[in-house]
């Protein structure tokens, strides 16, 4: 049996605060705090962002979040879903432009029993796939291989929502912002 060793994942494990930066939700307070990058939020709306996976499943695995704190879907406003659901698509083509996959998953997770780490703030996961990205370390050994790095995601997917018309950059490390 094969062994992957992780050792400098230990400190995530054992600290008890899994965010320290943020004292509640870190879906609420991370878009406040003016480091896009630092945290890897690649694109805003008005009633939404979007933030890469800081534990991707597989590279480009986005969030589509609503700024509005909430767990339950029937929470939001006609306009806050309209502009989510835009979001969306939108980070769909910035994915397809950045990543080139064959497909992707996309899902919420909603209530305890469905998996999610944060029930509190729902989100939207958008998971790029590739034909023959399961092979057997999933299947066989529970790991998924990550095959670029997350600041190296980050640059190729900021740059394809940039390249998307109606956007705008505030400055080099910020958002791109959505219209």
């Amino acid at each position: 049996m094969e062994q992957v060793f992780a050792p400098w994942r230990i400190e995530w494990i054992k600290r008890e605060n899994k965010n320290p930066d943020v004292d509640d939700c870190v879906f609420c307070e991370l878009p406040a705090m003016d480091a896009d990058r630092e945290h890897l939020i690649v694109a805003r709306s008005e009633h939404a962002f979007v933030m890469l996976n800081n534990y991707p499943y597989n590279p480009g695995h986005a969030m589509v979040i609503p700024r509005t704190h909430t767990g339950d879907y029937g929470d939001l406003t006609d306009e806050q879903l309209l502009d989510h659901a835009r979001l969306k698509q939108r980070t769909f083509d910035a994915l397809e432009t950045a990543m080139e996959p064959d497909g992707f998953n996309a899902g919420l997770n909603l209530g305890e029993g469905a998996g999610g780490s944060i029930g509190d703030h729902l989100h939207t996961h958008v998971v790029p796939r590739w034909r023959g990205d399961t092979n057997f370390m999933p299947v066989v050994s529970d790991t998924s291989v990550i095959v670029e790095a997350l600041d190296d995601t980050y640059d190729r997917v900021r740059a394809a929502f940039a390249d998307q018309e109606g956007t705008a950059i505030p400055d080099e490390d910020g958002a791109v912002v959505v219209e």
